[in-house]
C-alpha cells in the first residue's frame, strides 16, 4: 500500500531475488542500526500480493515495519506466478515447485545478507500452503518456525466455492463484518489483488487430501491462528483435532482464535494484535535456541501431548490447544 508511513518508521524498500533464474518480487523492511536478529518471511494469500502485510490504512498495521522495529528484517514476497514472476509463470507453479522456487529465493537472500537466527515464514491463507511445503522441504535449512492464518484443512464450502483462477470467489468470505476493518482498508487494498494462477486454482480444492502427507514431514514448530470470523475453514473441535494429528513430529503445535477478526486479519483492525502474537511466537522459539544446551539446536522427540490450561468446554478448549515436546 502506497501511504506514507509515519515519521521514523522503518523504509519499505521493494527488492528483486533470484530463485535459480526465476525473478522474485519482495518488499523488504530491516532494523536500522542493528544486524537482524532473524528475517521474517510473509507469504501472502491467494489473489494478493506481498503488500498484503504493509497496511498503511492505520498507524501500527504494517508487519514489515513492526517487524524491522523489534530488530527483525521482513521480507514479504510475491509467490511464484504473482508479481514479477508471473510473465515467467504464467500458469503458476505446483506446491512442490513453488517451495522449491521460494528456498531458491531465500537462498539468495541469504547469500548477500544477514539472516540472523535464520527464516521464521508468517503466512496468510494459500500462502500457508506454500510455507507448509517449504518446510516439509528436505531442502529446508536455517527455518526456525512457521505461523500461518487462514489456513485450514476442513473446508467450511463446497469445493466448488473456492475462488478459482476467473475470480476470487464471495468478497464476504474473505472480509467478514466491514466494522473489522479500516475504511482505508478496501480502498488501498484494491491495489494489491492479482489474479489468481491456473495451477493454484486447481489445486485448491485437493488441499484436504494434501496435506496429512506434507504435514507429517514438517518438524519445526507451527502454530494456526483462526479469525473469529473466518468462513473458508471448519475450526470445531474436530477440525482442530483434524489439523493437529497429521503434524506428529512438529516440536511445537498451537491452535489459536482471533477475536475481533475477518478472514484477511493482516488488513484488519486485528493486524497489529495477530502480528505482535505471532512474532511473540517467533521470541519463544529463539529463546528455546538460546537455552538449548552447547551445541544443541531443539528437535523434536518422542511424541507428548497436552492441552493448555484454562479455556471452556467445546470449541474454546480445542481452539487453545498446543503441544510441545520435550
Amino acid at each position: 500500500m502506497s501511504e506514507p508511513t509515519r515519521p521514523g518508521a522503518p523504509e519499505v524498500r521493494a527488492v528483486t531475488l533470484d530463485a535459480g533464474g526465476i525473478p522474485v518480487s519482495a518488499l523488504l523492511a530491516e532494523p536500522r542500526s542493528q544486524p537482524p536478529r532473524a528475517v521474517v518471511v510473509a507469504v501472502h494469500g491467494g489473489g494478493m500480493s506481498a503488500g498484503y502485510f504493509d497496511s498503511r490504512a492505520r498507524p501500527g498495521l504494517s508487519l514489515l515495519t513492526l517487524g524491522a522495529e523489534l530488530g527483525y528484517a521482513v521480507l514479504a514476497v510475491d509467490r511464484p506466478g504473482y508479481g514479477v514472476s508471473a510473465p515467467h509463470l504464467p500458469e503458476g507453479q505446483c506446491l512442490p515447485d513453488q517451495a522449491g522456487t521460494l528456498l531458491a529465493a531465500l537462498a539468495d537472500f541469504a547469500a548477500t545478507r544477514s539472516v540472523g537466527a535464520g527464516f521464521f515464514l508468517v503466512a496468510h491463507s494459500n500462502g500457508g500452503k506454500l510455507a507448509l511445503a517449504a518446510a516439509a522441504d528436505e531442502r529446508a535449512d536455517r527455518l526456525l518456525g512457521l505461523d500461518i492464518s487462514g489456513l485450514g484443512n476442513t473446508l467450511a464450502v463446497a469445493p466448488h466455492q473456492l475462488p478459482g483462477q476467473d475470480g476470487h470467489g464471495d468478497w464476504r468470505r474473505h472480509w467478514g463484518a466491514l466494522r473489522l476493518y479500516p475504511p482505508d482498508a478496501f480502498r488501498m487494498g484494491r491495489a494489491l489483488v492479482s489474479p489468481v494462477p491456473a495451477t493454484e486454482a486447481r489445486e485448491g480444492p485437493l488441499w484436504p487430501e494434501l496435506y496429512p502427507a506434507l504435514a507429517a514431514r514438517i518438524r519445526v514448530p507451527v502454530r494456526f491462528t483462526f479469525a473469529e470470523q473466518e468462513q473458508w475453514w471448519r475450526f470445531d473441535e474436530a477440525a482442530v483435532t483434524a489439523l493437529i494429528a497429521p503434524l506428529a513430529a512438529a516440536r511445537t503445535v498451537r491452535v489459536e482464535e482471533l477475536p475481533d477478526a475477518g478472514h484477511n486479519i493482516s488488513l484488519g483492525w486485528a493486524a497489529r494484535t495477530y502480528h505482535l502474537r505471532a512474532l511473540g511466537f517467533l521470541e519463544e522459539n529463539l529463546l528455546a535456541l538460546d537455552a538449548a544446551p552447547a551445541g544443541a539446536r531443539p528437535v523434536p522427540a518422542a511424541r507428548s501431548g497436552r492441552s493448555a490450561a484454562g479455556g471452556s468446554e467445546g470449541r474454546h478448549q480445542a481452539l487453545h490447544r498446543s503441544r510441545t515436546h520435550a
